[in-house]
């Protein structure tokens, strides 16, 4: 079964590492097949992660968006995912559930748990 996700206009989507673009017209789209996909919207600049959950969110979203640099972002994943436990006692149980869907290769969900942090 397909997944289907539309686009409002002018809003952009990354799709196993390529930005696609909606015109002025919103459109429904299929992906028919595996992809790693975040709309625009989800997508964290550098500049927006400006507390230990959002740079927790920033990396899972390179793990998840950039598979062939994932080893080495991983590492710090783990560095940024011990800190936050570490200065956020009372997210623990949250922290783990971010961290065992990692660890279970589901980054999306990983991603939408972290959001709910911030």
């Amino acid at each position: 079964m397909p997944l289907k996700f539309t686009l409002r206009p002018g809003e952009k989507v990354i799709v196993n590492g390529a930005v696609i673009g909606r015109g002025e017209e919103p459109g429904s789209f299929y992906l028919f097949n595996k992809a790693n996909f975040l709309r625009g919207r989800e997508v964290m600049k550098d500049e927006q992660a400006d507390t230990l959950v959002k740079k927790l969110y920033l990396i899972i979203q390179l793990i998840y968006l950039f598979p062939e640099n994932a080893p080495e972002n991983l590492v710090k994943f783990e560095t940024i995912l011990a800190e936050n436990m570490r200065v956020n006692p009372d997210s623990l149980e949250k922290m783990t559930e971010v961290a065992r869907l990692v660890h279970q290769g589901d980054y999306y969900r990983a991603l939408k748990a972290t959001a709910k942090l911030f």
